[in-house]
């Protein structure tokens, strides 16, 4: 028997290494003979640039940025074999970074992803993954393009200060001082909403108030991020505002079309084209995989759901391990998956389940062998 484990990371408790691990040691006490191949895999969100660098032989690199507040922060991001640069934007320019009473989208920038950009591109990265999940800004991604040599000016001139309050005053955008080698690198942007730049379903009234953001502030914001689209494509010839995830992480889904040239594209999609996921399909007879959670909610770009819609088109079964099943869990049986198991085997808190996590991960995929098992036995 021949089973791939390709599991996200279950948040707080274990990378997706380390989940894999585990689900290898549970297959391995029913099935010692098994062939057995581990693929940590991600949806661009947190624990991305772990999963593929632990998983793709890469290497971290960490940089010293400015962070949503002006001040300098550590981040870190990928480079993989071959050159491929992969970033969350969250360790530059994450709501995280920000305390709970300084949190303002009128001041805070995207500068710190942008640094993260030019450095990987100045190491050689020609191809570039960016997660943009958790931010902290709702500049439309202008902090991040003034890394990159864009200039945001006034009418007289002048540069606008950090961040999406500034907008208001836009009058143009200089080009002339874009880093050039930009211009051959290629952009793939995690994204898994929906939502356009502005309006009533945009970055600001939909993101802005987990953000600080006051109600007046969001009307501001909105305003200004209409601004932005308008200035961008008188000076630019590009009209993207409407496209679906441009209003992701405060409108830097836009800024990253805009300035960089992006793709915005499904995160596991993006991930699972990165690590050859259909070549390793060959020859597999089942595939496992699984996050800390599953519920109804799962079908829109998780990873499990991900894996499934792959590995259906070969006919091959799919068993997701997960901490917790919640409402609405047998959507994702309309997607490909087969069959759903909980590691939680009697009742215990949060915090114990969390503790114990690799044991149980180990326990609850030995018991879905023997269920395995048993199938196999049937005539």
């Amino acid at each position: 028997m021949k089973i791939l484990i390709a599991p996200d990371s279950f948040k707080e408790t274990m990378t997706s290494l380390q989940a894999a691990s585990a689900m290898e040691a549970g297959v391995r006490t029913v099935f010692p003979d098994a062939e057995v191949e581990n693929l940590p895999v991600a949806d661009g969100g947190e624990g991305t640039v772990d999963a593929l660098v632990q998983g793709q032989n890469g290497r971290i690199v960490k940089k010293s940025v400015i962070g949503p507040l002006g001040d300098k922060v550590n981040a870190v991001y990928g480079i993989l074999p071959g050159g491929v640069g992969v970033i969350e934007m969250a360790s530059a320019s994450g709501l995280g970074l920000v305390p709970l009473d300084k949190r303002n989208p009128l001041v805070t920038t995207t500068r710190g992803t942008g640094e993260l950009i030019l450095d990987a591109v100045e190491k050689g990265c020609r191809e570039i993954i960016i997660g943009i999940g958790g931010s902290a800004t709702n500049d439309g991604g202008t902090g991040m393009a003034r890394a990159l040599g864009y200039r945001f000016l006034d009418a007289s001139g002048s540069e606008l200060a950090e961040g999406g309050g500034s907008l208001s005053h836009l009058d143009s955008i200089d080009t002339s001082k874009v880093t050039a080698e930009l211009a051959s690198v290629t952009f793939r942007v995690a994204c898994d909403v929906k939502n356009p730049l502005y309006g009533p379903d945009g970055a600001s009234a939909v993101y802005g108030p987990q953000k600080g953001a006051a109600s007046e502030d969001v009307t501001l914001l909105d305003e200004n991020l209409r601004r932005l689209s308008m200035v961008v494509k008188r000076d630019m010839g590009l009209a993207i505002d409407d496209v679906p995830g441009t209003g992701a992480a405060g409108g830097l889904g836009f800024g990253l079309m805009a300035f960089c040239g992006a793709e915005l594209k499904s995160g596991i999609e993006i991930i699972l084209d990165l690590v050859d996921f259909d070549d390793h399909l060959e020859g597999v007879d089942l595939v496992i995989t699984g996050e800390g959670r599953i519920d109804g909610q799962s079908i829109y770009g998780k990873v499990p759901v991900g894996i499934a819609g792959r590995a259906k088109k070969r006919d091959i079964p799919v068993l997701v391990l997960v901490g917790g099943i919640g409402k609405g869990v047998d959507a994702v049986y309309d997607y490909g998956i087969d069959a759903v198991m909980g590691s939680v085997n009697n009742a215990m808190s949060l915090e114990e389940a969390m503790e114990r996590s690799r044991e149980l991960l180990v326990d609850a995929a030995s018991r879905a062998m023997r269920m395995i098992k048993i199938g196999m036995m049937l005539k």
